[in-house]
């Protein structure tokens, strides 16, 4: 993607109403004005809320969306030039219930409260497979902590994922660790009893996976 098409993306981002762009400060400071206050004050509604984390172009997002007008969904990824197309597709649509934010995943306790979550999806994570890089695994002890934070008590979490390093690693720990695993499949295509969800919504990078015969796999499980 070229810089000048970036830039338009940037700029017609800031006008979207789905779409909010907060500072670091602004998050670090406290004064995120959502924070606790996301189903009164954008969403209008009291349904649950579900979060994709590292959301991409933001297909996951609308998709569910799509699915559950009952709940409320918000993408969160860092790059806006790439969720600016869920983001566009959503405002097109003229969807109530699906929302963007453009932070880093480390900072997300600092825009929402304590049990305001109810389900997080994480769909195709960077494995991180080096093992310096174990910091940044998106399902690693540190982050499933931060998590928790959030979530409900009995909050959903979802991981798929096209990396069977990142299922074996995740599986690991989160047997090692003693979470709640309720489901899991090593290839939600080949082997029955996935959830609809998981092999109902695809991604543009997922196709491209099943169109090299990657297996996809799928984790759902509670941290305890």
């Amino acid at each position: 993607m070229g810089s000048k098409n970036k830039l338009k993306r940037f700029r017609e981002n800031e006008t979207f109403d789905n779409v909010l762009q907060p500072t670091r400060e602004e998050a670090v400071s406290g004064s995120f004005p959502l924070k606790g206050k996301w189903n009164s004050d954008f969403f209008k509604n009291d349904n649950p809320i579900v979060l994709e984390l590292g959301c991409g172009k933001g297909e996951y997002s609308v998709g569910l969306a799509e699915r559950y007008p009952n709940k409320n969904f918000i993408g969160i990824d860092i790059k806006g030039a790439r969720f600016w197309r869920g983001a566009k597709t959503a405002v097109e649509a003229g969807m109530r219930n699906v929302g963007f934010l453009r932070t880093q995943i480390e900072l997300i306790n600092h825009f929402f409260a304590e049990g305001e979550v109810s389900e997080i999806w994480i769909t195709f994570p960077d494995p991180q497979i080096k093992y310096k890089r174990t910091k940044h695994r998106m399902t690693n002890s540190a982050f499933l902590q931060l998590y928790k934070k959030i979530l409900k008590p009995d909050g959903l979490m979802h991981l798929k994922t096209d990396s069977e390093f990142m299922h074996g690693y995740t599986l690991g720990l989160l047997h090692g660790e003693g979470h709640n695993v309720l489901y899991a499949n090593h290839n939600v295509y080949r082997n029955e009893g996935a959830p609809e969800v998981v092999t109902s919504i695809q991604t543009f990078y997922e196709k491209q996976y099943l169109e090299l015969g990657k297996p996809i796999t799928y984790i759902q499980f509670k941290i305890k």
